[in-house]
């Protein structure tokens, strides 16, 4: 049988030391207090870091924190085969060495029943302090991320998106009950045994605002925003789609709170057709694969949006990666009454509104704001000319709507119901 030897951690370790991590958990055990990223930093920092090795194998790795003369182990890691062999005990002794000299008198941890560790830290003299409530408060963009989050174009949006978003009432009621609640209050979801979701799918026609609601659901949660282009990411990976699929999921797995929407999935997801030349074949495999790793994680949201839902790989829209499929549709005449009124802002008490809504029936959300931006300019023109003082009328609005190309057709919405009945989930 190999023996195990300690060591202090280095930088060449952090890859064996994700996976060590990754493997160490369960999929029923709690989150842990301390985020991989937090102790990761802390293992790269001053630590101190201890890990286990068996040759070039690492199994096992402890890492704490100090504070002047209070310290906090805030992880042990073992490798299964390695159990019950006083490796942790051994790691743990060694970190109270180090933290030591570095003048920690008082050293805690905080742990789940259970979890790797507990045993050995009872071997080792630590005391179980039971009646105890962990209280937390997370910041959702911390100094650390906020670097991070601009590499990645995100950004935090402003607050209020949720409310702006006229008529779509029937979607909103949707998304509100199925997606915002349980991330908005994760306690009382889990009181009652709900599961925040982690991943869902919006599909519906192009311009009825799917791109709009995920940013409204990170508006409202005050969680950062980022979008994946699949475009952009062919273009800039120098090791193909695939590569740069992974890396950009490599780089979000370091902040700490995130929604991640990707528009046109189609793109990355679309149906395999089972020959190894097909050159989407690889992405697609590449995304499925990512998907449960980024599901892993708690305060992680995962919104793909699609103007063809029956172009998805069949795979892609297994229940186990996605735990919604929403429909976002065009807007009934309660909503484009709604949505007019919201563009046409201070001249909407002398437009009327029924002859917009009736002749804006093919209308998507996106076309109605183009109609009115058209008949506000068509009146301004006019009244650079004429000088009259007219303010624009419910005819200018019409005249717009007549110019307009609509976005919907007959084709797409029957195409759109029969995939409500094939495809929603919710």
């Amino acid at each position: 049988m190999p023996t195990w030897r300690l060591r202090d951690f280095r930088y060449d370790d952090l890859d064996r030391a994700i996976q060590l991590w990754d493997q160490d958990r369960s999929a029923d055990e709690p989150p842990a207090v301390f985020p991989v990223s937090e102790v990761m930093a802390a293992a790269r920092g001053d630590g101190p870091a201890v890990v286990a090795v068996v040759g070039d194998d690492m199994v096992g790795m402890a890492v704490a924190q100090a504070q002047g003369e209070r310290a906090w182990i805030t992880l042990v890691a073992l490798a299964g085969t390695w159990r019950n062999r006083g490796i942790g005990s051994a790691l743990i002794a060694g970190l109270e060495r180090r933290l030591r000299a570095q003048g920690a008198r008082r050293i805690g941890a905080l742990l789940a029943p259970g979890a790797t560790g507990t045993t050995a830290l009872e071997n080792s003299g630590y005391q179980a302090h039971a009646g105890l409530i962990f209280y937390e408060k997370v910041e959702h963009l911390g100094a650390s991320d906020a670097g991070l989050l601009a590499e990645l174009g995100g950004r935090v949006l402003p607050q209020g998106l949720w409310g702006s978003l006229a008529g779509m009432e029937r979607e909103k009621e949707a998304i509100e009950r199925r997606i915002v609640l349980p991330l908005a209050e994760p306690a009382l979801a889990d009181r009652y045994g709900v599961a925040p979701p982690k991943a869902v799918i919006l599909f519906g026609p192009p311009g009825t605002g799917k791109t709009s609601f995920a940013k409204a659901v990170a508006s409202r949660l005050e969680w950062p925003f980022v979008e994946l282009f699949p475009s952009r990411l062919a273009s800039e990976g120098a090791g193909g789609l695939a590569a740069s699929l992974r890396d950009t999921f490599a780089e979000l797995a370091e902040l700490e709170t995130v929604l991640l929407f990707i528009d046109e999935v189609e793109e990355i997801a679309g149906v395999r057709s089972g020959l190894a030349v097909d050159p989407g074949h690889g992405v697609t495999n590449e995304l499925l694969k990512l998907i449960p790793g980024f599901r892993d994680h708690d305060d992680r949201l995962l919104i793909c949006a699609t103007n063809s839902v029956r172009s998805l790989d069949p795979a892609f829209l297994r229940p186990g990666r996605f735990d919604y499929v929403i429909p976002v549709g065009p807007p009934d005449p309660v909503a484009r009454a709604a949505i007019w009124q919201r563009y046409l802002g201070p001249v909407a008490d002398g437009i009327e509104l029924d002859p917009l809504v009736a002749a804006s029936e093919m209308f998507t959300p996106a076309d109605i704001e183009f109609a009115a931006r058209k008949g506000a300019q068509a009146a301004f023109e006019r009244e650079v000319v004429e000088r009259r003082g007219t303010p624009a009328g419910t005819q200018d609005y019409l005249a717009a709507i007549a110019d307009t190309r609509p976005t919907l057709t007959d084709q797409a919405l029957s195409e759109f119901k029969e995939d409500i009945e094939h495809y929603v989930r919710m």
